[in-house]
């Protein structure tokens, strides 16, 4: 009798189904993508200029160059030396510089303490999800306007 206890119990563990090896393999986890590098800026010659994006350079708004992440992206950006960190959306390509993996605007070289150097040794993260928020696009407010909000 206690034997065909222990077998009963023994093959309705959680280890013995299949249910439990399905979710160990959903719980797999997801990389974020990061790059390590020197970052730069670009303002006043470039201001009003066409981005890649189709609007118009604008050094004020918090966005970036970068060679191959999608438009649109929203990226945190960490000086490494300060430990500053902002979000910019990328609306640009470049940079043009070798060895140099972003070029930000000159607003987000401000924020991030370096504008009066020039360079700075930053970490890129992506933030999936979150192209919808679009951070400081432009001609955001009138379009609003027009549609009757506020």
């Amino acid at each position: 009798m206690l034997v065909l206890l222990v077998a009963v119990a023994g093959s309705s563990s959680p280890t013995a189904s299949g249910a439990h090896r399905q979710k160990a393999r959903k719980a797999e986890p997801s990389h974020p993508w990061t790059q390590v590098g020197r970052a730069s800026w670009y303002g006043r010659r470039f201001q009003g200029q066409p981005t890649a994006s189709g609007e118009p350079f604008d050094r004020t708004l918090l966005t970036c160059a970068h060679p191959t992440l999608p438009i649109g992206s929203l990226v945190k950006v960490t000086n490494l030396d300060n430990h500053r960190s902002i979000m910019v959306r990328v609306n640009d390509r470049g940079p043009i510089v070798p060895g140099r993996i972003v070029d930000l605007s000159y607003a987000a070289a401000h924020a991030l303490g370096f504008r009066r150097e020039g360079l700075a040794h930053v970490r890129l993260e992506r933030v999936q999800g979150a192209e919808l928020a679009q951070v400081d696009w432009p001609g955001m407010h009138s379009e609003a306007e027009a549609a009757g909000g506020r």
